[in-house]
């Protein structure tokens, strides 16, 4: 099986039709309860719900107040007037500490839902391994900082929101909903002499007006779903387009490339353009039914409320109550159609993150369904046994046969261009399952050294002291790992943070690397051609620096040129057979 294929296996179990939303939302409540902040978020919840539900009664104190105060007035009352406005004062004073509460309650759980899947999504994605495999995994693994930071915000945002809105509205709902009916439930009309009494006509009334107007905005709205889940999409690749462009300025501004990514970038942006000009559309059509929903509102509730104050059912301080009441009943089942745009986003922003996650946990049964190299971590010995190492579809694949490297022995296997020796490092490294053989490595004191150095963050210390924290080393360790290679002028920028990948030169960067390797003393390393790029003198200064610091650590270097090896104890040549050349489309690595 090639690796391609593993990875549409991947990309299509993780696609947006696999799941329904229902599902996605599910799995998200799961991993909630399955953090150690759960509780926490429980209790937010249960604040929040306490302080809602005592908003809802607040708000049902005031409706009610609207007929007394609105009575007095009628009647020219000045004492009931007055008495009323103290009323009123009590009623807006609770309302005012309920609201602000309700607003930190709100920011609190924003910031503990954000902070939950923030957090999950950190150990998905740093679990050994699935970094690297979910980037390698096609189009699910482009820009995952999208998903994991702005989608993220944006989803727990979204979440707290619209599950507090909708909480509220069905709150509100129910409790408005009794107190229309009450006011609209002796009302009659006389039709061609005729009387006829409809129970609770206010009611029907406003669930009639709310229940049109919320089938049209989800008509209108549905379509944003998928506009939105693409608008961030290309927003993503316009901005990692402008991120490549800054990181390799240089190189462009001296191939003269200015106009060739004035290009790239230009159809990025299009791409971009053309999906904003799209939801632009359906976010217009949408208003359409929103605005025209909302202004007629403003009339609504009196013409409805009209008959039971014509008839005389009503005083006018009742009429004002029953517009109150129907107000908040059809506010609440408007919820959907204001929240219609908003809705779309969220089940966007939920599909994106929930489908990330769900391809990082994936990723390790696709391993364990694929013919792969079985990678022991055992004994104290390098064993690479019958190792075939399956390259891309077009290209030569690798096989390597049986080799031992015992403790203390230094082994490098030299490959031509385009051999596959750095799947064959990743292959040993674990990080590139696709072939077939069994690899055994030491359980512990093994360093892996890529072709291009990593520059944690943070300071010269901290850089060379990673995986670690600097305390484990002493001053006097670092010093003599800089001197060994040359880099006796970064002595004093030890404790200086700075953005050293820039800062250093590539030699710099690349010394930099294999100072961490003296550092760290481990007992086997394994090089991926990083030799390649020191100067002669650099890589003279390393061979003598591990003779006499580090004589039994084992060495198993890859390289791509025929250098003086004496350093070496063996030689190993990598050689290639194309894929229809025999050996099951295997090329074979011969000593």
């Amino acid at each position: 099986m090639t690796p391609q294929s593993d990875d549409a296996h991947l990309t299509t179990g993780a696609s947006v039709s696999a799941s329904s939303v229902s599902s996605r939302f599910a799995a998200l409540i799961r991993m909630i309860r399955a953090s150690g902040e759960g509780a926490r978020l429980l209790w937010l919840v249960a604040a929040l719900v306490a302080v809602v539900g005592a908003t809802a009664y607040a708000q049902i104190r005031l409706n009610a107040w609207n007929e007394p105060f609105f009575d007095a007035i009628n009647r020219r009352d000045i004492p009931a007037f007055g008495f009323q406005l103290g009323v009123y004062a009590i009623i807006a004073g609770t309302l005012l500490v309920l609201n602000v509460s309700q607003t930190w309650l709100n920011l609190m759980m924003k910031l503990k839902l954000r902070e939950i899947v923030s957090r999950d999504l950190f150990e998905q994605w740093l679990s050994p391994r699935r970094a690297f495999m979910i980037a390698n995994a096609g189009q699910i693994g482009i820009n995952p900082d999208q998903r994991i930071h702005e989608d993220t915000r944006r989803l727990t945002e979204l979440s707290t929101d619209l599950g507090v809105g909708l909480f509220q509205a069905t709150l509100l709902l129910v409790s408005f909903i009794g107190v229309l009916w009450s006011l609209s439930a002796g009302v009659s009309f006389t039709v061609e002499g005729s009387s006829f009494v409809v129970p609770g006509y206010m009611v029907w009334s406003a669930l009639l007006y709310a229940g049109l107007a919320s089938l049209a905005s989800w008509r209108v709205g549905k379509p944003l779903v998928d506009l939105n889940a693409e608008h961030y999409a290309r927003e993503s690749d316009m901005r990692f387009s402008l991120v490549r462009v800054n990181q390799n300025c240089d190189g462009v501004a001296v191939y003269r490339g200015e106009a060739q990514e004035r290009g790239r970038l230009d159809l990025e942006f299009d791409r971009l353009l053309d999906v904003l000009r799209r939801l632009v559309g359906a976010t217009t059509r949408l208003a359409w039914v929103t605005s025209g929903y909302g202004w007629f509102t403003i009339v609504a509730p009196v013409i409805v409320a009209a008959p039971a104050y014509f008839a005389g059912n009503l005083t006018f301080g009742g009429l004002l109550m029953a517009v109150g009441a129907f107000t908040q009943v059809q506010q609440s089942l408007r919820w959907f159609v204001d929240n219609a745009s908003l809705i779309a986003d969220w089940k966007a922003t939920l599909l994106r993150v929930s489908e990330f996650r769900r391809a990082l946990t994936e990723i390790d049964r696709v391993e364990r369904d694929l013919q792969r190299i079985e990678i022991v971590e055992t004994g104290d010995r390098i064993v690479l046994d019958d190792v075939n190492v399956l390259l891309p579809p077009g290209r030569s694949s690798l096989s390597a046969r049986r080799l031992e490297i015992s403790r203390g022995e230094r082994v490098v296997i030299v490959g031509g261009p385009s051999s596959g020796k750095t799947s064959l490092f990743r292959a040993l490294a674990g990080l590139w399952p696709w072939g077939t053989g069994h690899v055994e490595l030491p359980a512990e004191g093994v360093m892996f050294m890529p072709k291009h150095p990593y520059l944690p963050g943070g300071s010269l210390r901290d850089i060379l002291a990673y995986p670690y924290p600097p305390d484990k080393f002493g001053d006097a360790d670092f010093r003599a790992a800089l001197n060994a290679m040359g880099l006796p002028h970064l002595v004093s920028a030890l404790d200086t943070a700075a953005p050293w990948e820039k800062e250093l030169s590539d030699p710099e960067q690349q010394g930099l690397a294999f100072a961490r390797l003296l550092l760290h003393g481990p007992r086997w390393v394994v090089i991926d051609t990083a030799l390649d790029t020191l100067s002669p003198q650099t890589r003279r200064a390393l061979f003598d620096a591990l003779r006499k610091e580090l004589p039994q650590t084992s060495v198993l270097a890859i390289s791509g040129v025929e250098h003086t090896y004496d350093f070496f104890d063996r030689l190993i040549s990598l050689s290639l057979r194309p894929e229809n050349d025999g050996a099951e489309g295997r090329s074979a690595t011969s000593v």
